[in-house]
């Protein structure tokens, strides 16, 4: 059983949510990733997903963006980032990482290529932002043949018939963008939230994470509620960006954000 499979059916017969959070490989530096990456396990981390540093992250804010230009400042390339979930999985065999970026380095690569390291490296899945289910036969089908999940987006504005093509081409779990916009934004209504989730819920029986806009363990909690598992970037982000020269103070601040909203979510 996939990695990603096996947490949720554990934390499901647990009566538990899932945590999620999201750093960006390379940021500060490429060494540092895989502590980082640690300190979040240690902390309440269910999944990890890893962000593959991008030119033009379109669907990021500028916490995220700034994280992207902070790791290309290192060449942090993908076979990169692949190699920092080789070096992570030397201490954790358990925890589900799920790769989240853009297509374009997949594509230089190339997709059998890709799936071929990513087994190697211990990678459970793929979250490619720019990739519509409508263009995905060919990567999905790789990624299948795998046991890669294939993770998609999905937004309080998607029609209802393409949501059912999302909810049908998906595996492991499904993305839901909680609110419009770019990533980082602020605004979080969890009643809105809970009718879209509950509306999806008839399309699919897959695990439903949500993310923007969770940034404290209040927050976390109040979106524990409705979803299967809590989604959080950029507030994680900001911890890099405030300290990056400082791996402790880093590692110190995730712990703590990490802390509070695992013991708001399981309280």
């Amino acid at each position: 059983m996939n990695r990603v499979d096996q947490v949720f059916a554990d934390l499901k017969a647990a009566g538990k949510k899932a945590l999620v959070p999201y750093i960006t490989g390379g940021d500060p530096k490429p060494g540092v990733t895989v502590d980082l990456m640690h300190t979040l396990v240690e902390n309440g981390a269910d999944v990890i997903e890893l962000g593959v540093p991008f030119s033009d992250p379109m669907a990021d804010g500028p916490t995220i963006q700034l994280a992207c230009e902070r790791a290309l400042e290192h060449n942090t390339s993908l076979r990169d980032v692949l190699g920092m979930v080789k070096t992570f999985r030397e201490k954790d065999a358990n925890t589900p990482v799920v790769l989240m970026g853009y297509l374009n380095p997949i594509e230089v690569m190339g997709y059998q290529t890709f799936a071929e390291e990513a087994v190697k490296v211990g990678l459970d899945g793929v979250l490619i932002v720019d990739m519509p289910p409508e263009e995905a036969d060919d990567m999905a089908a790789i990624l299948k043949e795998k046991d890669l999940k294939a993770i998609f987006l999905l937004a309080p504005t998607t029609p209802e018939k393409r949501a059912q093509k999302i909810c049908d081409h998906g595996t492991g779990y499904l993305y839901y963008v909680s609110v419009k916009g770019v990533t980082g934004s602020a605004a979080l209504d969890v009643a809105d939230v809970k009718a879209n989730l509950d509306r999806i819920r008839q399309k699919t029986d897959l695990p439903l994470g949500v993310g923007f806009g969770i940034k404290d363990g209040e927050t976390a909690a109040a979106v524990a509620e409705v979803a299967d598992a809590v989604i959080v970037g950029s507030a994680l982000v900001k911890c890099i960006e405030r300290s990056p020269e400082d791996t402790a103070a880093i590692q110190k601040e995730l712990a703590a954000i990490m802390s509070d909203m695992r013991k708001a979510m399981d309280s």
